[in-house]
């Protein structure tokens, strides 16, 4: 008897990443999974955090109560940092796009959105100063028709040797972007 689900070699389902027909479109929804680079990233900041909470209880209990709460505020520090690292991306619903960074969150509403297009142009590899020629996904708003800072790109840390899932995500929010600026 066969178990698909335990099988490395069964084909890719597309429609996995569709959202289903009753799903709330209010509901703000990564229209891609997060990239091998963004979680290994956020599973080193983890694996960081545990040596880090361990440090902070060999402090509790050697007597130095002050350093080991200090110690212990890092590594949630640690923690929170690493769990917005997975939460980075873009987000879409039926109110706007929603770009969330590190350290800030920026939301377009659809109404404000003129074009969402992919375009040729060089890129920063793994958000790092470095660029390289790639493809990016770019927001074109009214009230700033020159602000060009791309959405995804396809040297992004979800996407860097996914040039497929590049696309199907740059589709999704080019559809949800025509289908809500029209409404």
């Amino acid at each position: 008897m066969p178990l698909p689900f335990l099988t490395a070699d069964r084909t890719y389902d597309a429609a996995l990443d569709d959202a289903l027909p009753y799903d709330d479109r209010n509901r703000w929804r990564r229209p891609y999974r997060p990239g091998p680079w963004r979680v290994g990233g956020a599973a080193l900041w983890l694996l960081l955090a545990s040596f880090v909470l361990f440090a902070a209880v060999a402090l509790a209990l050697t007597g130095s109560l002050s350093s080991g709460v200090t110690v212990l505020g890092i590594a949630l520090l640690i923690i929170a940092a690493a769990l917005r690292i997975l939460r980075m991306g873009v987000w879409v619903s039926a109110r706007g796009v929603r770009q969330v960074g590190l350290l800030h969150t920026r939301t377009v509403p659809w109404k404000r959105v003129v074009e969402v297009r992919t375009a040729q142009q060089p890129v920063r590899w793994l958000g790092l100063p470095r660029t390289v020629q790639g493809q990016a996904l770019t927001l074109v708003r009214k009230d700033r028709p020159a602000d060009t800072e791309p959405l995804i790109t396809t040297h992004g840390m979800d996407f860097v040797g996914r040039t497929s899932a590049f696309d199907r995500a740059a589709d999704v929010v080019e559809a949800w972007a025509a289908e809500y600026r029209r409404g």
